[in-house]
């Protein structure tokens, strides 16, 4: 007997094992039965043990600038109508023209689009693109999300802050769904025994700073920190793993590392990390550090990192930002510290202070996991 649902997930940019596309929506509605998913986005490697109702297709193998970016659009379209979905999940803005023609085609076609940043907001302050570009460029796919939604079955946000900030975010249509941790089979959290607490001053301490390496992100204050750290830890030694897709950025940061003493252990580079040996490192590490500089884009945002530290039960040096120690404080998870102020506190009073606290004192927070937003997820394709 044929399946009765086929659903798409597609986006261009996020690669073929995105945590969120593949490792949560993915497997999530792949659990359901009768239903076949398909995932499009960029080449990369297939995570082992995927479901046999779980399925790959590449949109893009070129870089994010090369001319193959438009050509990702045809492919999207052949895959559109090789595969019939009854249900596409957009996880891109710059796939919901297509998509919007495609619903506008046959009756009874639905389409969800998954808001996973504020698009036009970072245009506008990250400076990625040219000052003259910004404007035009926000208001663009300001507009194209807000014609989008209204043509679609539901809009989910990435970000609790999303509903106030983005004025297509109509009540009654929109579903919050966090980027918690999901756990499977090779990634389920290590056996940890709780409360933890750091090894010695004396000791080895590994140090974690992973995710999207970026100047933003506060790569250089973990730099920072940890050579700060080393004068009363001599063992401690950072690691920084995932992509780097800020130019210039990866030439400054190897320089660096080279003069860094052996402090630092750099495992970048242009494409992503496979997660596999992100969780890995998380579950080797003794202290994870977000020292992210303060900014609009990513003042109202909760970190995927931050749900993997707390998931995996790492002790957490996070900024004095109210929202995130909402998640950290209740659990016990770490300590809040400016990673901006002009002099770091006296070493040896840092490294007394966070080895001699006790960490996760009822171990890792179930608010941290998944599950609830997958249920929230079953509820919207029962409804539709």
């Amino acid at each position: 007997m044929p399946p009765s649902l086929t659903i798409l997930l597609a986006s261009v940019l996020k690669p073929l094992d995105d945590t969120r596309m593949l490792g949560k929506f993915g497997r999530t509605l792949a659990s359901r039965t009768g239903t076949q998913v398909h995932v499009a986005g960029r080449l990369a490697p297939s995570p082992s043990g995927l479901p046999h109702n779980l399925h790959t297709h590449a949109l893009l193998e070129g870089t994010r600038l090369s001319l193959q970016r438009l050509h990702a659009q045809w492919l999207y379209w052949q895959l559109l109508q090789k595969l019939r979905p009854q249900v596409v999940l957009v996880h891109a803005p710059e796939l919901l023209p297509l998509t919007v023609v495609w619903k506008a085609l046959k009756p009874g076609r639905r389409f969800v689009y998954d808001v996973r940043e504020n698009y036009a907001l970072n245009i506008q302050t990250q400076q990625v693109y040219p000052a003259w570009a910004r404007h035009m460029l926000a208001t663009l796919v300001r507009g194209l999300e807000t014609l989008a939604a209204r043509q679609a079955t539901a809009v989910l946000l990435a970000e609790r802050s999303y509903a106030q900030e983005l004025p297509f975010a109509k009540p009654g249509k929109t579903l919050l769904l966090e980027n918690k941790y999901q756990p499977y089979s090779s990634q389920a959290p290590s056996a940890t025994t709780f409360p933890r607490r750091l090894p010695a001053p004396t000791e080895p301490l590994r140090v974690l700073y992973s995710g999207t390496i970026s100047e933003l992100n506060g790569v250089w204050e973990a730099i920072r920190f940890v050579q700060h750290l080393r004068t009363a830890w001599p063992l401690a030694h950072l690691t920084i793993i995932g992509a780097c897709q800020q130019p210039g950025l990866l030439p400054r940061l190897q320089a660096a590392v080279a003069e860094a003493n052996d402090a630092v252990t750099l495992r970048v580079g242009a494409e992503l990390v496979p997660h596999a040996e992100v969780v890995a490192e998380i579950q080797r590490s003794h202290l994870g550090l977000l020292p992210y500089r303060p900014h609009p884009s990513t003042a109202r945002c909760v970190p995927t990192k931050l749900f993997e530290y707390l998931a995996h039960g790492l002790p957490l040096l996070v900024p004095p930002n109210p929202l995130w120690q909402q998640l950290v404080q209740p659990s016990g998870a770490g300590v809040a510290f400016d990673f901006q102020q002009p002099e770091y506190p006296a070493a040896p009073d840092l490294a007394a202070e966070l080895s001699a606290r006790w960490y996760y004192p009822s171990g890792a927070p179930a608010e941290a996991f998944w599950t609830s937003e997958a249920e929230k997820l079953h509820r919207l394709m029962d409804s539709i």
